[in-house]
């Protein structure tokens, strides 16, 4: 259902401005730090593919899957007109991967939704090489009333599936999957957790 959800709203995804612009910068910034002109570079969950293009020219490869195929459309489209052969987009997951080992993961507001936090974790731990990082940005819903409200539209198609997890949670299913959290931050939002893990 997510799929669908994701397919209808992929139009109007696009033309959003990003929502705090200040705090998308300050995760871009944080992000090259990590990246050099060898990198190989994995972004799952790349939605139109913005983020993917403005640090595909900073590396040597960028890979991008998002599950929506209208997603992925409008990312090639972005590619197409801004000229660029640094990065790739694809329809899929984490799990369709072949081709690592991959320097940097980037995880940006993906891993509360994915069906098993834990899998997908182990999947990007395994995909990465050794000293490989994993960039995420996480919605931490612990539990509120989204716990109660959310589940019915999900299941209708008219909301994408959530999962419920605080930051702490997070940090230790990242610890689990055989990462070290180097740094959680919350750059403008109270819910969201920016995390670097180092495998």
């Amino acid at each position: 259902m997510s799929v669908f959800f994701w397919n209808a709203f992929a139009n109007r995804y696009a033309r959003q401005p990003i929502a705090n612009q200040a705090a998308y910068e300050v995760k871009l910034a944080a992000t090259r730090r990590l990246l050099s002109p060898e990198s190989r570079v994995l972004e799952i969950g790349c939605g139109t593919g913005s983020t993917a293009l403005l640090h595909a020219p900073l590396v040597a490869h960028l890979r991008a899957m998002d599950t929506s195929p209208r997603m992925i459309d409008i990312a090639r489209s972005k590619a197409a007109a801004a000229a660029t052969d640094h990065v790739v987009f694809d329809v899929g997951t984490v799990f369709d991967v072949d081709d690592g080992p991959y320097d940097v993961l980037l995880a940006l507001n993906v891993l509360h939704l994915v069906p098993d936090l834990a899998k997908t974790l182990a999947r990007c731990h395994a995909l990465l090489r050794p000293g490989g990082v994993l960039v995420a940005s996480t919605a931490c819903l612990s539990g509120g009333w989204e716990r109660w409200l959310v589940p019915l539209p999900a299941a209708l198609g008219l909301l994408p599936s959530v999962q419920f997890f605080s930051e702490a949670q997070l940090l230790e299913a990242q610890t689990v999957a055989g990462f070290t959290v180097e740094s959680s931050t919350f750059p403008g939002s109270a819910t969201g957790a920016f995390t670097i893990a180092r495998r």
